[in-house]
């Protein structure tokens, strides 16, 4: 049975479903003024395993995978105003931004993936409830805020109190406030900024309360997972709760799952520590596949340490799984065995995607062991392997385009026609026992990273 690590109740916990044939989830998504960075790709990649596993535990056709996108947000406006353009311009122009990098990292499109700007019914519809349920109130300033002394069960999921949080004065103090904690739903227009017709005036709406009228509209008012990156737990993610339960007065979300911080050489990634980097810039050196593997490679909840060297090692683990798979016709439809038992296992483990990934390695040396004596017997452990792999978005290529892939640069100019050349032209050598030659070439693509691999089916190579 599949388990999963609640952040509402702080343990681990057998995940059932409200309804079987209807399991519904909802991600944080992107705030679209700028290229997606690492903690991005990580939330991407995390949150599509989820929703790879659920579709094979309950049925493809029996999962709503909904992830949202802001598109207004005091930062885009900046930047909008900063370009010289037009909101939708820059959220559009990102947006495809986004989806190329998801693309690239292997992210299945979500089933939905509402917008703020085109759900402000919804949005306004759910502040109107709060105001009418005594959640709420309309501020002199023209904003419109959440009280929070309403809400008796704020600071479950953080397990932060309120009067902890008055104590360390974190709030900012605002006079249009009755109480420093109380949060916006909806923001007074200002100058220069787009604004949407509301009963309390002209304005948009607040950061937390787009997530919790989109994904009720999308889901309904009770639904089963909610996720996202861990520093959205507090304060975005509680305050969630708080409108949702308290617009519907029905409970909101059965499981909240947060994925860890991505650090840099072991220190937290920060704009301000010039340790950030953009999905777009690592990719530039990197396979996607690889940079993929490498956020499997931790556990979903743990931090999870970013370097060239972490990420040399993903690329060469990566290898050596698709080497097993080099020049077998792998079968399809395989019956789930003993490798297959023991990677469920792994992920029904709150998706541990660090031992099913140690599964496939086991299954990898199986396969070297007896490519070469039991074909049949390979070809069902490969095809067994490819659909393991599927489930984490990984092995769905040739092994021959992966390992023959990466930087022509890199390899000291040399395409793929000059290698081949190269290596009839030492094939040749080796025929008329030119030893010397031989040799000579395959040191020489050596030195530009090519790596040679000589069998019974003759040369193979691969860019090192």
């Amino acid at each position: 049975m599949l388990t999963i690590h609640n952040n509402l109740s702080k343990k681990k916990q057998a995940f059932k479903p409200i309804d079987p044939k209807n399991v519904r989830i909802y991600v944080c998504g992107m705030t679209v003024y700028d290229l997606c960075h690492l903690g991005h790709a990580r939330v991407l990649v995390v949150f599509d395993v989820v929703n790879r596993y659920l579709r094979q535990v309950f049925g493809a056709g029996h999962v709503t995978y909904v992830r949202n996108i802001t598109d207004i947000d005091d930062k885009i406006i900046k930047r909008a105003n900063e370009n010289g353009e037009h909101i939708d311009q820059l959220t559009h122009r990102y947006i495809d931004e986004m989806n190329k990098d998801a693309d690239a990292l292997g992210v299945i499109r979500p089933d939905e993936e509402p917008r703020a700007t085109t759900h402000m019914t919804q949005i306004i519809d759910m502040i109107s409830a709060l105001i009418e349920r005594g959640h709420a109130y309309a501020a002199n300033n023209g904003d419109v805020y959440y009280d929070v002394s309403t809400f008796k069960k704020y600071g479950q999921l953080s397990g932060k109190q309120l009067e902890d949080l008055r104590a360390g004065e974190r709030v900012a103090v605002d006079e249009a406030k009755d109480d420093p904690l109380d949060f916006v739903l909806w923001k007074a227009a200002k100058p220069n900024e787009p604004f949407w017709e509301s009963p309390w005036g002209n304005g948009r709406p607040g950061w937390h309360i787009e997530c919790s009228a989109m994904s009720t509209h999308c889901l309904g008012n009770h639904f089963d997972i909610h996720g996202g990156g861990l520093d959205l737990q507090f304060p975005h993610h509680e305050n969630e709760i708080a409108q949702a339960e308290g617009a519907s007065g029905e409970k909101f979300v059965n499981v909240w799952m947060h994925n860890g911080f991505v650090r840099i050489d072991e220190e937290k990634m920060s704009k301000s520590l010039g340790n950030f980097f953009t999905i777009r810039e690592v990719l530039e050196k990197y396979d996607p596949e690889v940079v993929r593997y490498f956020i499997l490679t931790s556990h979903y909840r743990s931090p999870l340490n970013y370097s060239d060297k972490h990420l040399d090692n993903a690329k060469g683990a990566l290898t050596t799984l698709y080497t097993a798979l080099r020049g077998i016709d792998a079968a399809n439809n395989v019956p789930c065995g003993e490798h297959c038992a023991r990677f469920i296992k792994a992920m029904d483990d709150d998706f541990n995607t660090a031992e099913a990934l140690a599964v496939l390695f086991d299954m990898a040396r199986e396969i070297n062991r007896i490519k070469e004596s039991d074909v049949r017997q390979a070809a069902q452990l490969a095809g067994e392997m490819k659909q393991l792999g599927f489930l984490l978005g990984l092995l769905q290529r040739d092994a021959d385009e992966f390992l023959k892939g990466g930087s022509i640069a890199a390899s000291g100019g040399l395409s793929d026609l000059a290698i081949d050349a190269l290596i009839t032209q030492r094939l040749d050598a080796r025929k008329n026992k030119n030893w010397a030659e031989s040799d000579r070439i395959r040191d020489e693509l050596k030195s530009k990273g090519i790596i040679l691999e000589d069998g019974p089916q003759g040369t193979s190579w691969r860019r090192g």
